[in-house]
């Protein structure tokens, strides 16, 4: 845990959500286990294995003494606890968390939930992607995003010019909270959303398009919704269809034992008329000592005759 307690005793108070330690990395031995996360104004510290109430206090003690050398004065310490797999739970270790609790990322805010599931609203390591969308998106472009969940991508979209963004998801939960973070980031014109299986409605969003960009960031496996072995496939035939001459596909896939090359031999048998661009860097706080297990981001983009 010495790795941790040392970038705790370094880290700058954060301004935007951001991972500040990332031991699922790799490169700090012992601490595969963890990770630490900002969510102006709570730390989440997440470990795939339980935690003994001695480190626990620990790390307590190191997260409160630099926060006293790092934090405004009168800013108190806020920070959870969640254990992920054998042992689950969800701990508030010190402070509280904001009702609602909206952060923020390159200007762009979002409503979050540490409390409540393993999922907080915002995958931190797709900062990258989120960044790309923005920067790539051509005014009055049609977008559609795929697994949308809480619309992140969407609402970098519409920031970014486009005209229309059709988010679909089967958890219209995760879509009441996607229209949230339309309105706090005043971007509700030309956002639709669609609690729809995406596998049942090919034809309403294939009529929908075509599309200038398509972002496809599904899970890596959730019986009933999307398994990446047999699913991407599935996905894969239907993007020609979807995207317009010179549009752009984002794919994403965030499964360690699946490679880069699972999904560019995918797209080569299943949409081979799509090009492969480039493969986007994960954020620096991602480093992984085996980039083939971290997540993968993918740009394609379908040729276009006429230029």
């Amino acid at each position: 845990m010495q790795a941790l307690l040392d970038s705790i005793a370094a880290m700058a108070h954060p301004a935007d959500a951001q991972r500040l330690f990332h031991g699922r990395g790799g490169r700090f031995p012992g601490c595969e286990h963890l990770a630490l996360e900002a969510y102006p104004p709570v730390l989440l510290l997440t470990s795939f294995q339980p935690l003994a109430d001695d480190a626990l206090a620990t790390v307590d003690a190191a997260l409160a003494a630099r926060w006293r050398d790092i934090a405004p004065a009168g800013e108190p310490l806020n920070w959870v606890y969640q254990c992920r797999g054998e042992g689950a739970q969800t701990r508030l270790m010190a402070g509280e968390v904001p009702q609602p609790h909206v952060v923020t990322e390159a200007g762009t805010r979002y409503l979050v939930h540490l409390l409540r599931g393993q999922n907080h609203g915002l995958f931190l390591d797709m900062a990258e992607g989120r960044r790309w969308v923005r920067e790539q998106v051509r005014p009055g472009a049609k977008v559609l995003n795929l697994f949308a969940y809480t619309c992140a991508f969407s609402v970098v979209a519409l920031q970014g010019g486009a005209a229309e963004v059709v988010n679909v998801d089967m958890a219209s939960g995760a879509l009441a909270t996607g229209r949230t973070n339309h309105e706090l980031n005043g971007v509700k014109a030309g956002a639709k959303f669609l609690a729809h299986d995406i596998f049942s409605s090919w034809g309403k969003l294939t009529r929908g398009g075509p599309y200038d960009l398509v972002v496809c960031d599904p899970p890596s496996f959730q019986k009933g919704s999307f398994v990446a072995t047999k699913d991407y496939a599935r996905l894969a035939r239907r993007l020609p269809a979807l995207l317009a001459p010179g549009g752009w596909a984002l794919l994403c896939l965030n499964a360690p034992e699946l490679g880069p090359d699972f999904l560019r031999d995918v797209l080569a048998e299943h949409a081979p008329e799509l090009e492969f661009i480039a493969r986007l860097p994960n954020p620096l706080a991602f480093t992984d000592l085996a980039p083939e297990r971290a997540l993968k981001v993918l740009a394609y983009r379908r040729p276009d005759p006429a230029r």
